[in-house]
């Protein structure tokens, strides 16, 4: 994925970087603008309560910036965030998403954060978060919805920055990927009602909009909050095929069990 930035200072500082070095870059500091944080913030908020009655030992998130962790509050004793590329502050151990150093069916929960918006091949970041959920496991996937707002405003925005580069993947198109993987949909939730505004002063009306958004349950937002079950392959029982026996031999049988011998 080609990194293009507007700013000379940005791109003499990014020189040098790999592509998933500079994404990770571009989103932590979209993170850090006043948008970015109403965006953070608002998406804990709704995550918190789902991920807490999401119970199980291991607890993963994949996502484009290991620093910006949804799953601090998670009753999971294992909890795993990789850093997607080496960086001189990382503080996590680096693997790529879409190739994970973990064992198939080891994860209880996966908490997928925008990292199918920001990724070259969406499909193969899905197939190994399915591959390294244990059947039975959960996976919470927060992910963009072009069906709103902000769906509107990437139409007419460069998608250059943060986040209108991002896929914005529609609810029916994931879900019918997730059938595909054996996947099967529980709850979905949507949030991000406000407007994507990058004024400080009009985000502070940011959390009113949100309330009445998720009061009135508006599909609408610009993010979906959408949780899944990995099913378990059922298995067909095997009865064995019994030859009915014919009533001589059956005659017989039972004679040779109670014939007694005498001395």
């Amino acid at each position: 994925m080609k990194f293009i930035s507007r700013n000379k200072s940005k791109n003499r500082q990014l020189h040098g970087m790999s592509d998933l070095e500079m994404l990770a870059t571009s989103v932590s500091q979209w993170f850090r603008t006043a948008q970015g944080s109403e965006v953070l913030e608002t998406e804990r908020a709704i995550t918190g309560p789902i991920i807490n009655r999401l119970f199980g030992y291991h607890i993963l998130q994949m996502a484009c910036d290991e620093k910006y962790s949804l799953i601090d509050e998670s009753p999971a004793g294992h909890k795993i965030v990789f850093a997607p590329a080496w960086r001189a502050d990382a503080r996590s151990a680096v693997a790529d998403n879409g190739e994970l150093p973990l064992a198939s069916d080891s994860i209880d929960v996966v908490v997928i954060h925008h990292a199918l918006d920001f990724t070259n091949d969406s499909h193969r970041l899905l197939r190994e978060a399915t591959r390294v959920l244990r059947p039975g496991g959960q996976m919470l996937i927060i992910g963009f919805n072009p069906y709103s707002h902000w769906g509107v405003w990437k139409v007419f925005k460069r998608k250059l920055n943060i986040p209108w580069r991002g896929r914005f993947i529609s609810k029916g198109r994931l879900t019918d990927w997730l059938r595909l993987l054996n996947l099967r949909t529980d709850s979905i939730e949507y949030g991000l009602h406000f407007l994507p505004l990058k004024n400080s002063w009009l985000l502070k009306y940011a959390h009113k909009i949100e309330r009445f958004g998720s009061k009135i349950k508006s599909p609408l937002g610009g993010a979906y909050f959408l949780l899944c079950v990995k099913q378990i392959g059922s298995m067909t029982p095997i009865h064995p095929k019994w030859r009915p026996v014919p009533a001589s031999v059956a005659g017989v049988v039972a004679a040779e069990k109670t014939r007694v011998r005498i001395h």
